[in-house]
């Protein structure tokens, strides 16, 4: 499907039809599960928008494997379906947006739910701020009653939207919408992977660490047609977000496990060195439930922290030079540490064993002591399994 090529204002649009891919300048891609009772109204109302605007288009529909009427639809009004085998939001967009011939490529949700009269403005939007990306956004625009669940609204979108403005500085006001315009070349440096609907996040954060730019235009949302089965699963699909944001932020897990982790053992020697102390008669500290909590916190701290180091084998990101030097730590180091941690642990059983038995193996008294000693094992027994399993997948990332 093709329309006219999109001019400036100042000159009168051509009244020619380009009818070769190298003249089109916007792939439009619906992506496709299902969806004959609202795709053919998607489709007209993208093509009033697109040709009211003077653009030059085609409309591409990623089928991920339809059962009902969805491809004789899309194809008889004249688009071109592309069929996806592997499953998945993401998976159908990535190859929508491979088969586009355009030099940009816009897409959205093809349930009727979002603005698509709006497509020719975002279009424009990417065009006149020579933007890598522009966002149709939900949140600055007019959301009709019973369009978006409640926890999406003023839960879900915001939040994810707060941590990768956060986290990676952006200036977004939704991103989890499903309506944008993207620049082929630039997205194709981002090299997108995801299959499901963490597509969307990733597809912003890629951009905001390359540097790209992004603009958005106020749009809105829909209510979708009674009785339709929503492709997204809140919790599933909301983790998939947070797991993925947080994947590419190894630096967030190194540095708060690191200093959680320095903290608690810093506190626990303290407490092992002072014994329980009174601050102004009132407070009473560095006694065993003080030491029970630090050396949960140690724990917890070395596990994020192991954790941010395991990141690190997939990102690009630069470690603290301890981190590097744990990664590329020398096999012979690790089963040292290894060893020493199995007969640590094996020493502590055996003067238990041995104080137990010179106590008539009666109530021992030896908690003050003994946690403090667990403390500093249970950081080595996190750290030689945490390394050994970091090893073991970089051995599998080689």
């Amino acid at each position: 499907m093709i329309a006219k090529r999109m001019v400036p204002q100042s000159q009168p649009a051509k009244s020619e039809t380009f009818e070769t891919k190298d003249a089109i300048d916007l792939s439009f891609v619906f992506p496709c599960l299902n969806e004959e009772a609202t795709l053919a109204t998607c489709i007209q109302q993208v093509n009033e928008s697109l040709r009211s605007g003077g653009v030059s288009y085609e409309i591409v529909v990623a089928d991920n494997g339809s059962q009902d009427r969805s491809r004789e639809i899309a194809t008889s009004m004249g688009c071109r379906v592309v069929p996806v085998a592997e499953r998945g939001y993401g998976a159908a967009l990535r190859a929508g947006i491979e088969a586009g011939h355009g030099n940009y490529v816009m897409f959205a949700d093809s349930d009727n739910t979002y603005l698509y009269e709006d497509a020719a403005r975002l279009y424009a939007a990417a065009h006149e701020h020579s933007a890598d990306m522009a966002i149709a956004s939900r949140m600055t625009g007019r959301i009709a009653p019973g369009a978006m669940p409640f926890l999406h609204r003023w839960a879900g979108t915001p939040v994810l939207t707060w941590l990768i403005n956060r986290l990676f500085n952006g200036r977004l006001s939704d991103c989890n919408s499903g309506f944008r315009c993207i620049r082929k070349s630039a997205y194709e440096i981002w090299k997108i992977r995801s299959n499901g609907m963490e597509f969307a996040s990733e597809l912003l954060i890629k951009a905001l660490k390359c540097g790209a730019k992004s603009v958005e235009i106020p749009s809105g949302l829909r209510k979708g047609p009674e009785g339709r089965v929503a492709h997204l699963r809140t919790w599933r699909d909301g983790m998939r977000h947070l797991l993925f944001i947080f994947s590419e932020k190894p630096g967030l897990f190194e540095i708060m496990g690191f200093i959680i982790l320095l903290l608690a053992t810093i506190l626990q020697i303290t407490a092992f060195i002072t014994g329980p102390i009174s601050v102004a008669g009132i407070f009473h500290i560095f006694d065993m439930h003080t030491q029970a909590l630090l050396l949960l916190s140690g724990i917890f701290g070395a596990q994020f922290y192991l954790f941010g180091c395991m990141l690190f084998l997939q990102s690009k990101d630069k470690p603290m030079s301890l981190t590097q030097k744990l990664i590329y730590l020398d096999e012979s180091v690790l089963f040292f540490t290894l060893l020493t941690t199995v007969g640590g642990c094996l020493g502590l059983a055996g003067y238990i064993g041995a104080q137990w038995s010179m106590s008539g193996f009666s109530n021992l008294n030896l908690a003050h002591n003994l946690l403090f000693w667990c403390h500093i094992l249970a950081l080595f027994v996190t750290f030689s399994v945490g390394l050994l399993g970091l090893h073991v997948l970089k051995k599998a990332h080689a």
